[in-house]
């Protein structure tokens, strides 16, 4: 995500659901084209095929969800930006001709609601708000605890709404096809309230989660094109041309060529040099202190130590800004830091008419807010990284994700949107995993506060569980 505006915005007004089954025929229509070319760039695409395995009980759900036998929310993994891409696949190809072949008539367009973060229209455009309306989306501010607004709306159409539901658990994209991120509670919760108010209707309907699993891989690895790209990274960040040595004793013993070593040799040592760039750019300029590395250490790879306090430091100076507690974990700081950015940058809370002299103040509070938000969206692209990642597995897959990841760092500290590049095509694996009964565990959630709680954790953790499954290491 690229910074925010940095002058004063008028208010983020909530987008309401506008769902048109027309608008959703034709991005159906232009799917093909969409998984092919790359229409904006932060949106990669270069999708050469989706391989869809178990969709048949999507197919069952969706026929008793039109009987009004029962209401579902499907829970993906949130990998990258792409992962939409294979969602309107899933729907409008898998589900539709799976139903076809067994015979079962669903209404048309296959598809359905969905929960997006608000902040896309920031970065994407106020043109993607009104797409996303259109197709059924409900936007939600991640950082708002809780957003009574947009969690009404999304509570609405889970009762009362013609689609079923699509809530991604992990909430962001990790960039990580074989790590899952940590899972947030609202699908589970979301699961729970349904179901209650079913009950409360006196309606018979049964409640489901679907995990569903997607993971990305390149259809050729093209470890060229990769090391062409360290090259442009090893300049822009100031380290110098690395030398044919494998330096990094974890190489040593991999069983691959010369240049899937180098590769994995230059990342480790480029993953190293950043870290150690942005330490001393906080110790000087925010006065943040950090362990000194003894002077005769071998780098092995794993900087785990290293990048966590690193990310800790960066959240604690915009938290300093803002006077919000270090608290919780990364995921949650994010969260209210970019709320708290908001808060000064898209004001509700002044007159229409200001004087030049209280515009002026309101916007250098919006551009000290915008800068204090660059620390966290750092943060944000690496809450799920560490340093066992990578060596535990030396892939392509792997070697492209968190050189790609470094990318997106290098373009956020330069002011730049994140286009990532290419690094050739690729092919999806989506998994459909058995649906999670809600229904019957409404008696426990519903006797006191704490059991609700202890069930909206339990079903969390086989969510999670569900789409840990699906994950296949290359």
């Amino acid at each position: 995500m690229a910074p925010v505006p940095r002058h004063l915005q008028p208010p983020l007004r909530f987008i309401p659901t506008a769902y048109n089954p027309w608008v959703m025929r034709a991005v159906h229509w232009a799917l093909p084209f969409l998984l092919k070319v790359r229409i904006r760039p932060w949106l990669p695409a270069g999708i050469q095929r989706i391989e869809v395995t178990n969709v048949d009980p999507l197919v069952d759900l969706y026929a008793q969800f039109e009987a009004g036998q029962a209401r579902f929310i499907m829970a993906p993994r949130h990998v990258e930006v792409d992962d939409p891409l294979s969602g309107l696949y899933l729907c409008s190809r898998a589900i539709a001709k799976a139903a076809k072949a067994r015979g079962i008539q669903l209404k048309q367009p296959v598809h359905t609601h969905f929960i997006y973060e608000r902040g896309m229209t920031i970065w994407a455009g106020n043109g993607l708000g009104w797409l996303l309306s259109r197709i059924g989306g409900v936007p939600m501010r991640r950082g708002r605890k809780p957003d009574w607004v947009g969690l009404k709306a999304a509570r609405k159409l889970m009762l009362e709404g013609v689609l079923p539901m699509v809530v991604a658990p992990e909430g962001a994209t990790n960039g990580h096809s074989e790590r899952l991120g940590p899972l947030e509670p609202g699908v589970a919760q979301m699961g729970f309230w349904c179901a209650e108010d079913l009950a409360r209707s006196h309606r018979s309907e049964q409640v489901f989660i679907v995990p569903i699993g997607i993971q990305y891989r390149y259809v050729e690895p093209n470890w060229p094109k990769l090391a062409r790209l360290l090259s442009h990274m090893e300049t822009k960040s100031g380290l110098s041309p690395s030398a044919d040595k494998f330096a990094d004793k974890s190489a040593e013993n991999l069983p691959y060529s010369p240049i899937e070593k180098n590769c994995y040799h230059r990342i480790l040592r480029l993953g190293e040099h950043l870290i150690t760039k942005l330490e001393a750019f906080y110790s000087r300029c925010y006065h943040q202190k950090f362990p000194e590395a003894a002077p005769d250490a071998v780098p092995d790879g794993d900087c785990s130590e290293r990048l966590h306090q690193l990310l800790d430091r960066a959240l604690q100076v915009s938290e300093q800004f803002f006077n919000l507690p270090s608290k919780g974990t990364f995921v949650d700081r994010c969260r209210q830091l970019e709320e708290a950015s908001w808060s000064y940058i898209y004001r509700g809370d002044l007159p229409d008419s200001l004087s030049p002299l209280d515009r002026s103040l309101a916007d250098w509070a919006a551009q000290e807010a915008s800068l204090r938000e660059v620390h966290m969206r750092i943060v944000e692209s690496f809450v799920a990284v560490d340093g066992q990642y990578l060596p535990e597995n030396p892939s392509f897959e792997r070697c492209a994700e968190t050189t790609l990841l470094m990318s997106d760092m290098l373009a956020r500290l330069g002011g730049d949107m994140p286009g990532r590049p290419r690094l050739g095509q690729r092919w999806v694996s989506v998994t459909v995993q058995p649906a999670i009964a809600v229904t019957p565990r409404l008696s426990d959630y519903q006797q006191n506060r704490r059991a609700g709680r202890a069930a909206v954790l339990a079903l969390t953790e086989e969510i999670r569980q569900s789409l840990q499954a699906t994950i296949q290491t290359s």
